[in-house]
């Protein structure tokens, strides 16, 4: 199968890149302002751009829409650019896709939802709070309304992995403590998720596209904690550590977007499909950094 992956640049995207080519599919992965040697340039927002990557040439089976604007409080501030980077770029893609044929795999997130009731499955009320989530939803019902059985839909939360800028919680904290930072980290202690490690992301993702499955996918790993014990189990690994962790709750922390406390993701419906997949949990990821 043709992969084209948009954001491959980011974390989960380039690990679909790195999981398709261990796969031997054929794929393409893009960047929009971060070029690495796997990608070529693409701005989903101009499908017209002279320097786009000619993806109608290229005639991808999937198309993985991985780009987005995701910092959440920066999002609550601005509304129309957060709408555009990631309700605009969605139609083009969709509209694309419409256009060749092709699949689409979506990354959306549990800020679909407000956090009263997590961890999540996939038929539970969705209420986001913020714009950032009111915004991935729309993006949701778009591509369940215009290709319904060429859509999939991954919900997904606290991803982490290694990636080029080193932005996830968990590779900035074992950056720093490699740098020998001395610091302290005010984390809300009343905010619940389901960490997962981005080649998991790709791994069942890419197994959904095989089978040309459709619909929405919770993917959330075996792990259910705050960020607080996120942190300590981090540094669990790394001894030498000069970091102080504080435990706030949310309403401390003046955070401008509203945070789903109890949420996370139940991947049932995804293992009740894939019986013999097998997750991997923060501590295989420690153990695999720190080995």
């Amino acid at each position: 199968m043709k992969f084209f992956i948009v954001g491959a640049s980011g974390l989960v995207g380039g690990s679909f890149v790195k999981h398709l080519k261990e796969k031997g599919h054929e794929v393409v992965g893009t960047h929009l302002t971060l070029p690495t040697d796997d990608t070529v340039y693409f701005d989903a927002l101009d499908l017209d751009n002279p320097q786009n990557f000619d993806v109608k040439n290229y005639q991808p089976d999937v198309v993985v829409h991985c780009a987005a604007l995701a910092n959440v409080d920066y999002c609550e501030a601005n509304e129309d650019e957060s709408y555009e980077k990631t309700v605009s770029t969605a139609k083009n893609l969709v509209e694309l896709c419409k256009q060749l044929n092709a699949g689409i795999v979506y990354t959306s997130t549990d800020y679909v939802f407000d956090g009263t009731s997590g961890p999540y499955v996939e038929t539970d009320d969705v209420n986001p709070l913020s714009v950032y989530g009111k915004h991935k939803l729309l993006v949701e019902e778009l591509i369940q309304k215009e290709l319904p059985d060429n859509g999939i839909i991954l919900r997904i939360c606290g991803v982490y992995g290694d990636e080029i800028r080193g932005k996830n919680f968990i590779i900035r904290i074992i950056n720093d403590v490699k740098d020998n930072r001395e610091w302290t980290m005010n984390l809300p202690q009343d905010q619940y998720a389901t960490p997962v490690w981005a080649m998991d992301v790709a791994g069942a993702a890419v197994l959904l596209a095989e089978d040309k499955k459709s619909g929405i996918y919770h993917i959330g790993s075996t792990d259910f904690m705050n960020r607080v014990q996120l942190a300590h189990k981090v540094l669990s690994y790394l001894p030498n550590h000069k970091c102080t962790v504080i435990g706030k709750n949310t309403n401390e922390l003046g955070q401008a977007a509203a945070r789903p406390l109890m949420s996370g993701h139940i991947s049932e419906k995804f293992l009740s499909e894939y019986p013999d997949y097998r997750f991997s949990n923060v501590d295989d990821y420690m153990r695999y950094k720190t080995s």
